[in-house]
């Protein structure tokens, strides 16, 4: 007590006299569960304006390929890695026109074909996003992506998000669940509209023709013959970015 006024001591202890932002144990509480979704779209998003991204190419693919691994292993990592340079080259990340980039290489940040394609962006001096998704089995970033353009989210959801906003087009290595999931929500979010149109190439037809029955589904009724038409693929490097452009990839005029 001082002056026979009681301590004010456990007032400023109090958990609920904490500033709002400061205060962890509530930002990480369940009402605050928007709130952390906000925030994960807002941080990625300030960063992505800096650096003037305007779009990207989204390049999806299995984690496990190694450039040294099994089977064709080496070689989906060797064109994803050209492709990660053609790109950037060609597409509008190396020119900062008036301060916008176009046509950014992005890939879920981790190892494997997301490292290939981001290597390929920095053999050419381009910058590349990796957004990261926080797991049980602690993905870390790859080395390759641009520092500043490496988010980390907990939120699938968001994380799709910004993978699909800003994208011209997509291209898909081989892969698993993972990919999977990632190359139909794309899918579907051309099927319905929700997604401006963009080209989608799937890397090694035979690959693909072997996990995905596309004709069937149209053969059974399940897509129409103009769905099926959403997906074209691809067999190296060169072929998959003149597959993009014939189909529609929007390239910058030169300077």
């Amino acid at each position: 007590m001082d002056n026979g006024k009681p301590s004010n001591a456990t007032h400023l202890a109090a958990p609920s006299y904490r500033l709002a932002a400061l205060d962890q144990d509530f930002l990480l509480g369940d009402s605050m569960r928007g709130v952390r979704f906000q925030l994960e779209y807002a941080k990625a998003e300030e960063s992505l304006r800096i650096w003037g991204v305007r779009s990207t190419i989204v390049v999806f693919g299995s984690a496990r390929v190694r450039e040294n691994g099994p089977g064709r292993h080496p070689y989906w990592y060797g064109e994803a890695r050209a492709f990660g340079a053609i790109a950037s080259q060609r597409g509008g990340a190396l020119t900062e026109n008036g301060g916008v980039r176009d046509n950014v290489i992005a890939t879920g940040g981790g190892p494997g074909i997301m490292e290939a394609a981001n290597r390929g962006a920095s053999d050419v001096g381009a910058p590349s996003i990796g957004f990261n998704i926080t797991l049980p089995h602690e993905q870390e970033p790859n080395p390759y992506s641009t520092p500043d353009l490496t988010f980390r989210f907990h939120y699938f959801a968001m994380r799709k998000m910004h993978l699909a906003m800003r994208a011209n087009a997509l291209v898909v290595f081989p892969g698993g669940f993972g990919t999977l999931d990632e190359l139909f929500e794309i899918l579907t979010l051309r099927q319905t509209g929700k997604a401006p149109p963009l080209p989608i190439v799937l890397f090694d037809k035979a690959y693909w023709q072997s996990v995905i029955k596309f004709d069937a589904l149209l053969e059974h009724g399940m897509v129409s013959a103009e769905d099926r038409k959403l997906v074209h693929f691809a067999e190296n490097a060169e072929d998959t970015w003149a597959t993009l452009v014939e189909n529609g990839l929007l390239v910058p005029a030169p300077q």
